[in-house]
């Protein structure tokens, strides 16, 4: 898998928040990786929806997994260059005690999620 440069974004598309990808007859999908559940190949690529939907896809499971990853690096990326303070994310736990009034515990703590930016550099 090379993760060194992302695959190009087909602005024409407007695809910045999905992955393409090629059905069997070679018509080209723009899929929402988040809605992926699973993949199995046997030979051919079937990648199974959260909604119980089957897609067949002429990339292998390898690419698939190699452009959301692609997907996700662009999307934190993007989300750090909105954030000129840097960016917590933290787990759903945090964000739910947080709400709550409660404390988190003490691994789950705001600062234990990733960090971006400026705050890397302070959490070092």
């Amino acid at each position: 898998m090379n993760l060194s440069r992302p695959p190009p974004i087909d602005a024409g598309w407007g695809k910045a928040h999905v992955i393409e990808l090629t059905r069997l007859n070679g018509t080209r999908l723009a899929l929402n990786s988040d809605l992926i559940q699973s993949m199995e190949s046997s030979p051919d690529t079937t990648v199974t929806l959260i909604n119980g939907e089957k897609l067949v896809v002429r990339e292998d499971t390898a690419t698939v997994i190699e452009l959301t990853l692609h997907y996700r690096a662009r999307l934190l990326a993007e989300a750090a260059r909105q954030c000129p303070g840097g960016l917590v994310v933290a787990s759903g736990s945090v964000w739910r005690a947080q709400a709550a009034g409660q404390s988190a515990a003490p691994h789950q703590e705001a600062g234990a999620g990733l960090f971006a930016g400026r705050r890397r550099a302070e959490h070092s």
